[in-house]
């Protein structure tokens, strides 16, 4: 049964139709190239066997090519809010002020963690929706009355689309002599972050969302700065997300792992990032770039109103605002339910009042134009006034002016 076909459906209950082709466009987890899913198939492998040790070193290699880093990429079997609990449990103490800058869902993680880990938290409680300002930051950490051991913030904001300046938020926290911790969990491999060249002490990023990975592995690049503040705290509260530990077993030469790791999961990640390698990191940017456009301009072709600032570099995730009168929260549902297609609604605060459309990871030109035309039928099922077409019309002629329709190597 097509998706057209299944536009005949009314009733507002009903799931999915088993017969609908599935398309996933969240923003974590994401889909998957056809040769990670086909490498996880291969029989178990024994993390001391030489031929996983190869894979582990190989994919250790080229995380660092990925992060811009000479750092050794910490790796943990977690999701990404693991490798954020590791940053927190390396570099909070108790009664220690600490930094968090936030502005949306998941830069509110960072707050939680830092609390939890008794950290003397001043908070930068920025508009969700809104880019975290430089100056803001350099206030807070001012009427701190003393410099904080960190500063913590995010990269990508996947609850809202937004994409913070950490170039600039750098700058802010090494005035005032504190390290920054970034959340690049979404955002790394989607858009651009060297870290050396920026000098951002550690970032934190996890596999299921830009690596086109299932979730499971959770990543912490630290600089030598980051980690000589986390060998003071030597005594802290933390054993598995223990920096040393980890950093220690995979300085060894072959890397090891002081625990066991996913081997299944580092199979996948070798074969990803040789797919993102090949594609090469420009690239990448540059398609994440070309497709964002597109899903913008689709919005503003159905009339919806973006979410969040006027940021051409926000090529993560684009969130549409729901019109007036159209029950927000039900309309994902409608196109997860009668056109196969999963987005994302609003989280917390913005339920129903927002749609969010990934394009981060194994996305190409169609994903773009099938969640529109989705959006679109959804929108109108619940009663929007929308020009059938217009988003699917709009995304295309992006397209076109870009030369290509781009996609990703698989």
């Amino acid at each position: 049964m097509s998706t057209l076909v299944a536009s005949a459906y009314s009733d507002p209950t009903m799931t999915a139709d088993p017969y609908i082709k599935q398309y996933l466009m969240t923003a974590g987890p994401t889909p998957l190239p056809p040769q990670v899913s086909q490498v996880m198939a291969e029989p178990i492998a024994y993390h001391r066997a030489p031929a996983f040790v190869e894979v582990h070193a190989r994919a250790l290699a080229r995380l660092r090519e990925v992060f811009q880093t000479s750092n050794e990429v910490l790796s943990f079997a977690s999701s990404g809010s693991g490798a954020m609990e590791s940053a927190v449990a390396n570099l909070v103490v108790p009664a220690e002020p600490v930094t968090v800058a936030s502005a949306g869902k998941f830069g509110e993680r960072w707050l939680e963690l830092a609390r939890s880990f008794g950290g003397e938290v001043a908070h930068l409680d920025s508009e969700w929706g809104e880019a975290i300002q430089p100056d803001a930051l350099d206030r807070t950490i001012k009427e701190m009355g003393r410099p904080p051991r960190a500063v913590f913030v995010t990269q990508s904001e996947t609850s809202t689309g937004v994409v913070h300046d950490v170039r600039a938020l750098t700058e802010v926290a090494h005035r005032h002599d504190a390290v920054i911790v970034v959340d690049a969990i979404s955002g790394l491999g989607a858009v651009d972050l060297p870290q050396d060249e920026w000098g951002v002490d550690v970032v934190i990023s996890g596999s299921q969302k830009s690596l086109m990975c299932p979730p499971g592995l959770g990543f912490a690049s630290v600089g030598e700065r980051a980690m000589a503040l986390a060998a003071e705290t030597s005594d802290g509260g933390r054993y598995y997300f223990d920096w040393s530990r980890t950093a220690k077993g995979q300085a060894e030469d072959p890397p090891n792992s002081p625990f066991t790791p996913a081997v299944t999961l580092w199979r996948a990640l070798d074969v990803a990032l040789g797919l993102i390698l090949e594609e090469g990191l420009e690239n990448v940017f540059d398609r994440h770039a070309v497709l964002a456009r597109a899903a913008r301009a689709g919005i503003e072709a159905m009339g919806l109103e973006r979410f969040g600032p006027d940021d051409y570099g926000a090529n993560v995730v684009t969130a549409a605002r729901m019109p007036e009168g159209i029950d927000g929260a039900a309309v994902p549902k409608l196109m997860r339910d009668r056109y196969g297609v999963t987005a994302a609604g609003g989280q917390g605060r913005l339920n129903g009042r927002i749609v969010r459309i990934a394009h981060c990871g194994y996305f190409g030109a169609f994903d773009i134009v099938i969640a529109l035309t989705a959006l679109e039928a959804a929108l109108a099922d619940a009663g929007a006034d929308v020009e059938p077409g217009a988003a699917a019309g709009a995304a295309q002629r992006v397209f076109s002016r870009a030369g290509r329709a781009p996609e990703p190597v698989a």
